[in-house]
């Protein structure tokens, strides 16, 4: 069995901790770096916002294949050689999209991006996993997030002023000279956390049953789904936002990237509070409690549309609560649906970043297919996320219960 070395030095830690933030953070950058310039890439392509949303689309297929084809190679290669080659995917990808023609190109080179950019993504959770004491895995994953959370703070804000004065292709040179530093760091800094496995094949026939063997574990697949849905509703706000706040309520770039910093800010605030309650309280009951609140918001963002006072003064603080709720869901679904693995850390992790990921492409798609000039496919993909996530944590509940009555009868 390939060895996986845990670290007890808390200046080791703290230092893994940020690298693995930073190389997963160049996720979120490819994302929310460019969404202010969504009106200049239109008018400079010669297309629509609905048409630049589908960059956001391929993006998030190309993390979703990505991810599953990287599992297995992390798990047969260890953790570092597989890193190496996606950030140098993302480089070529990144001067790519800077120097695009058109839409089309501009689709296809975002989805060879997020092939290569989407291993910090797996590779950064098979680490943690390697690295930590399975107790402690959700509480790292929330301070990777407190890490990782500058991206969507800094990003929007950064993307507007350079949409604004140097044009929009500059947003890509600048993610090109980002994944070149985090190559150099990967090369550097990071030491190996799992050693090599030949006995992992990447033959596809086998590569699909450890996929399918861990996909049949239950706590993994309502879990998993869970953090998928609550996904879907964030990406469904990343990609909606754009219309919605710069297009239907008049806010400027720049402002909206201000908004948009915010609305991260209260994700990385929630799981930061996580952070603080997983000390005292269990990752299931903190889950629970957050998804109930999550299905009365989107209720109410539902409801209050369909009356029509759904004003960007009602909207903006719901959307800060949906992320803020986000903050809690996304770490605790994470470390829940891995608990059950070690030796197919890899496996797992790119599973759980392929179904968000897709769910995430499924979103952000029906945002540009249901486009109606209103704030309406926003508004309802959000609630259908929210009362799927419900839905799936009381499944979980539930199924609980029936265990330990089924174990008090025997």
């Amino acid at each position: 069995m390939p060895k996986t070395s845990i670290i007890y030095d808390p200046r080791h830690r703290l230092r893994l901790i940020l690298l693995l933030g930073f190389i997963a953070a160049l996720g979120p950058f490819s994302i929310d770096m460019y969404l202010p310039g969504f009106p200049a890439i239109a008018d400079d392509l010669g297309t629509d916002i609905s048409n630049i949303s589908l960059t956001l689309t391929s993006y998030f297929i190309g993390i979703s294949v990505g991810q599953l084809i990287y599992g297995p190679l992390l798990d047969r290669y260890g953790r570092k050689k597989p890193l190496l080659v996606g950030l140098a995917i993302y480089v070529v990808a990144s001067v790519g999209c800077a120097l695009a023609p058109d839409v089309g190109f501009l689709i296809g080179l975002r989805l060879l991006q997020a092939l290569g950019g989407c291993v910090g993504m797996v590779a950064s959770r098979a680490i943690v996993r390697d690295r930590f004491p399975v107790n402690e895995v959700a509480r790292v994953f929330s301070a990777l997030i407190l890490v990782m959370g500058a991206a969507p703070i800094i990003a929007p804000t950064v993307g507007g002023f350079i949409a604004d004065h140097y044009g929009w292709r500059v947003i890509f040179m600048v993610l090109t000279v980002l994944s070149l530093l985090m190559l150099v760091l990967v090369f550097f800094t990071l030491s190996e956390s799992r050693d090599k496995d030949p006995e992992v094949s990447l033959r596809i026939d086998r590569v699909s049953v450890g996929y399918w063997a861990v996909l049949r574990n239950p706590d993994f697949f309502r879990f998993g789904m869970a953090g998928s849905l609550a996904m879907a509703g964030l990406f469904t706000y990343i990609a909606g936002s754009p219309f919605v706040l710069m297009e239907l309520f008049g806010f400027s770039e720049q402002t909206f990237g201000w908004l948009f910093g915010l609305n991260a800010m209260g994700f990385i605030a929630g799981s930061q509070i996580n952070r603080i309650l997983l000390k005292k309280r269990d990752s299931v009951k903190v889950t629970r409690v957050t998804a109930l609140l999550l299905l009365v918001v989107g209720v109410i963002m539902g409801v209050a549309f369909i009356a029509g006072f759904l004003t960007e003064w009602l909207l903006l603080p719901l959307l800060f609560i949906f992320l803020f709720l986000s903050g809690f869901i996304n770490p605790n679904s994470t470390a829940l649906a891995l608990e059950p693995f070690e030796k197919n850390a890899g496996v797992a992790s790119a599973l759980i970043g392929s179904f968000r990921m897709f769910a995430g492409a499924i979103a952000s798609g029906l945002i540009g297919i249901l486009h109606n000039d209103t704030a309406g496919p926003m508004v309802w993909i959000m609630v259908v996320s929210s009362l799927g996530v419900y839905l799936l944590i009381l499944w979980q509940g539930r199924a609980e219960s029936y265990s330990l009555s089924g174990s008090e009868k025997a």
